[in-house]
Formats: structure tokens, C-alpha cells, sequence
């Protein structure tokens, strides 16, 4: 994924209201007016959160008569998991060398106090 895409996504994904509309739109399509509601903040402000996750690819606008409902489009979620991925896997070996040393230091702890 090119570095830009991983860019846009993550500079979306920053903001907690970005994150709510997204999980909305997890559940089905939503307009503004739907988006909106949950919120303290003006159809125009909403509207400015979702160009940015459009400008992401995470969402997208269809026409259905004069309705415009939003849709997640999850693809660029996939690419960022698959990049978060190499860190989970760094992390996952870190902690089952931790888990090593802190078996040794049990044994060794345990084989002295039997003296």
C-alpha cells in the first residue's frame, strides 16, 4: 500500500467522532442527516468529517433519488491492519521472551530458596 494511502487512512482514523461515523456505518448505510444526529455538531461540520474519510477511500456517497446515504468502504482498514500486523507479531515475540526470562528468574528464585 503506498505510503500516502496508509497516511490518509491513519489521519482519519485520528479523530474520535471519524471513528463513530465509520462504526455507524458499519451497521448499514446512513446520510448526513442520520450521522449528524448522534452528535453536538452541525450537518456542515459532519460533512467536513466525512470529505475526510471520503478523501481516505473509507467511505463512499451513492445517489438513490434525492437520498445520498453514505457506505463504509472497508478496503483501506484491511491495508492498515495488514501494516499494523508486522507489530503485532514484533510484540507478540517480545512478550514470549519476556515470558522466558521471567520462567528463568522463577526457577532460579525457586532453586535458591530450597537451600
Amino acid at each position: 500500500m503506498p505510503g500516502t494511502d496508509l497516511d490518509a487512512t491513519f489521519a482519519a482514523l485520528a479523530d474520535p467522532t471519524r471513528r463513530a461515523i465509520l462504526a455507524r456505518l458499519a451497521a448499514g448505510e446512513a446520510t448526513v442527516t442520520e450521522l449528524a444526529a448522534p452528535f453536538a455538531m452541525s450537518q456542515p461540520a459532519v460533512s467536513k468529517h466525512l470529505r475526510v474519510l471520503e478523501r481516505a477511500g473509507l467511505v463512499s456517497r451513492g445517489r438513490d433519488g434525492q437520498r445520498r446515504p453514505c457506505r463504509l468502504e472497508a478496503r483501506p482498514l484491511r491495508d492498515a491492519t495488514a501494516w499494523l500486523a508486522d507489530y503485532r507479531d514484533y510484540w507478540a515475540e517480545s512478550y514470549q521472551r519476556l515470558d522466558a526470562l521471567l520462567d528463568e528468574l522463577r526457577a532460579a528464585g525457586d532453586a535458591g530458596g530450597s537451600r
